[in-house]
């Protein structure tokens, strides 16, 4: 995962809360009867809404501290109509309280909120005159109960009452029923929980980008069509129609290799695939922890459990793709520049790098700015965590310039901010690459010093600014590329060892094998565990020396624990790791995994924010909601791959000049790059320098974000967030 700092944030809130809840049950559990029958007078919140305001005046609906607008006289006028209609007994005026919610039952076990019924509240449109349709507003009311967190139940008003309508009527109801003084600036209602059935018309960009799509998926279609109804020879297909063709590009994306050279790292292809799914995983369970539960007390005993580092610390998912780019880098443009004789055309290595992510990131952009509110509705649908994407209105450039973890308050795709550290590190490769090319060991020495370095940076200032990941977040230290750069550069040089002993077969004896594999899985389950007695609801506190030591060093120790892994199943020694990791089934996934991982949120928005009633939280049901998310962004990917990612990669090699070394003895490449296959080119095909770097970079950035350490430290994201994180 990703971490997506809000997310993260969000999750440790969460974790926070439910802490509380620990504390609080029984001072709950213990109130007076009289404060437990007033409570209870909220089961019934409508009926007693309606029965309180059967002769409603203008002066309910307005706070005393202002005078009446042209929207209050609207929304009193609607309200007239829906009392006199509930006097005559007409079914849409009951429609519009039976789809309000009620005080939650089993508040003391962490139901908070009631979701009511949206679709009988926002589908009411009664004609009053033959021009005007009086509309039905759903919101999320927040009751003034004194409990460890806030309870939101469902209303449904007249469709031009604003929040400010809706807190004062509120607010005389709940002073009656509770019989206690409430603040005048009491707010119940925010007007960005509101929804109703009017949709605003399509803008100009929006139109754009559906005639967009549909153009790409005209040109998919006539070529595949072509192509397979047409065209018996398919090398005779004319080169246009072939980078269209879902057919031809099909064949690349599924085809299997089973190649044995030893330089070919298969290995590769199971671990980008599996931090893939940790990635996704992760997501989902920020989703689950945030979802309106019945029983969010289970959180906090869920937040106790080893399980939950796990998916906490899926921020070693993302290191595992910094690791992989950096190795790929090293060792496949060093084996190109011995063969150029140290030539690097660096001009053109970043125009193929930047070509071959950005039309993705920017038809991404599009989508989840103007199609995804689109795709679906429901009452949590666009207020959901990864689903702000108006930020993408004033920071797209800076996602398309790759600089975003720097210049943007907010990033536009969560997702993006794996991107834009792997493209600034990516910038730096050839002047890496030619410290190693030219100096040997010792220029791998500065490159090892400047790992180093920046450990101790991070080390620093998370020490003199106190930045802790356990009790805080700071965005900086998870998106910051200085302080992120640790697990790509010990990639780089991992890169740089596997070439200076290519076509070599390294013997070690069975107790050094064995010490490595026992050292290996020692770091990385060190990495994994060591934060578990200090994280969740385990309060044991961890001075912030300590805490900065870990932060550093497990940066580099991730990395180093996976470089054994990967020299063991290239040297022989992988055993049963080797060949779950080599096994064919990962490929199609790992050529497809950057798709996946920049659509991956789409469907998880999607299916998140159509939520229209109360979910369960538990590990089996997340992981439902996992396989059910993860198989439509598979999906979801392989539609974008056909309509996107191949065509403009296939566009790019016949505008671009040829990247293909002269003739020479064959030597083999490692088969990350599906665009190898879709066009055709062997993964032992000799290149040139440039796509040397871009054949290993085209699928490391695939995966990325996992849960952001900054939250509670963020997925990143993000994402991520990304979100990211």
């Amino acid at each position: 995962m990703v971490r997506i700092t809000l997310l993260l944030f969000i999750f440790g809130l969460a974790v926070a809360t439910a802490s509380n809840w620990d504390v609080e049950l029984h001072k709950g559990m213990e109130m007076d009867v009289e404060e437990f029958q007033r409570m209870a007078k909220l089961r019934h919140l409508s009926e007693e809404f309606r029965s309180f305001y059967q002769n409603i005046t203008l002066s309910d609906l307005v706070p005393e501290s202002r005078l009446p607008t042209q929207q209050d006289l609207q929304c009193y006028a609607e309200f007239a109509h829906l009392t006199a209609a509930l006097v005559n007994g007409s079914l849409w005026a009951y429609r519009m309280f039976d789809s309000w919610g009620s005080l939650p039952a089993g508040i003391l076990v962490g139901h908070y909120r009631d979701l009511g019924h949206y679709d009988e509240c926002v589908n009411i449109e009664q004609a009053i005159t033959s021009n005007y349709n009086l509309m039905g507003k759903y919101c999320l009311a927040q009751l003034p109960l004194q409990l460890p967190m806030n309870v939101q139940t469902a209303v449904c008003f007249p469709a031009s009452c604003s929040a400010a309508n809706m807190d004062t009527l509120l607010l005389r109801l709940l002073k009656q029923l509770l019989g206690v003084e409430l603040s005048a600036d009491l707010t119940f209602v925010k007007e960005r929980t509101c929804k109703t059935a009017e949709r605003e018309p399509y803008d100009g960009l929006t139109i754009f980008t559906i005639a967009f799509l549909s153009v790409l998926g005209a040109a998919v279609v006539l070529s595949t069509l072509y192509d397979y109804f047409l065209c018996e020879d398919q090398e005779k297909l004319p080169a246009i129609l072939r980078v269209f063709s879902a057919r031809y590009n099909s064949r690349g994306l599924f085809r299997i290799s089973n190649n044995s050279n030893p330089n070919v790292v298969h290995c590769l292809h199971g671990m980008r695939g599996m931090s893939l799914i940790w990635v996704c995983f992760g997501h989902d369970y920020l989703i689950g922890i945030t979802s309106p539960n019945i029983n969010f007390l289970d959180v906090y005993k869920w937040a106790k459990s080893p399980f939950m580092v796990v998916i906490y610390e899926g921020v070693f998912a993302v290191d595992t793709f910094f690791f992989i780019s950096g190795m790929l880098v090293s060792m496949v443009a060093l084996r190109s520049m011995e063969k150029a004789k140290g030539k690097l055309n660096i001009p053109l290595m970043y125009l193929h790098r930047y070509l071959r992510l950005t039309p993705i990131v920017a038809v991404a952009i599009l989508v989840y700015l103007k199609v995804l509110p689109l795709m679906a509705d429901g009452p949590l649908f666009g207020t959901w965590n990864f689903d702000y994407y108006n930020s993408c209105i004033k920071n797209w450039y800076w996602t398309l310039l790759y600089i975003q973890n720097y210049a943007a308050d907010r990033i536009c795709l969560a997702q993006t901010w794996y991107l834009a550290i792997d493209m600034q590190l990516y910038i730096i490769a050839p002047l890496l690459l030619i410290v190693v090319y030219k100096w040997g060991t010792k220029g791998a020495a500065a490159v090892l010093l400047l790992t180093l370095l920046l450990a101790a940076y991070l080390f620093s200032i998370m020490v003199i600014k106190n930045n802790s990941l356990i009790s805080g977040w700071d965005l900086g230290l998870s998106q910051n590329t200085h302080l992120r750069a640790s697990g790509w550069l010990v990639g780089f040089l991992f890169g740089y060892y596997l070439h200076t002993i290519r076509g070599k077969s390294i013997k070690h004896s069975s107790p050094i094998v064995w010490l490595g594999w026992l050292t290996s899985l020692a770091l990385l389950f060190t990495c994994i565990f060591a934060m578990y007695p200090y994280s969740g609801t385990n309060s044991k506190a961890l001075p912030i020396l300590n805490e900065a030591f870990y932060v550093s060093l497990s940066r580099i120790a991730w990395p180093l624990g996976l470089s054994w892994v990967v020299f063991a199943c290239m040297q022989g020694y992988g055993g049963l790791a080797n060949s779950f990791l080599c096994s064919p089934l990962w490929q199609p996934l790992s050529k497809l995994s950057y798709c996946v991982y920049m659509w991956h949120l789409f469907i998880q928005n999607l299916n998140a924010g159509r939520t229209r009633v109360n979910t369960y939280f538990s590990d089996y049901d997340v992981m439902l909601r996992f396989w059910q998310d993860f198989g439509f962004s598979l999906l979801l990917a392989y539609v974008m791959y056909i309509l996107v990612e191949a065509p403009f990669g296939g566009l790019s090699s016949l505008i671009l000049p040829n990247r293909r070394a002269p003739p020479t003895p064959k030597v083999p490449l490692d088969e990350t790059d599906p665009k190898a296959n879709q066009l055709g080119n062997d993964a032992e095909r000799q290149t040139p320098a440039p796509e040397a770097i871009q054949t290993s970079e085209r699928r490391e950035s695939a995966s990325a974000p996992p849960l952001k350490r900054e939250s509670k430290t963020k997925l990143e994201a993000n994402d991520g967030d990304a979100a990211s994180g």
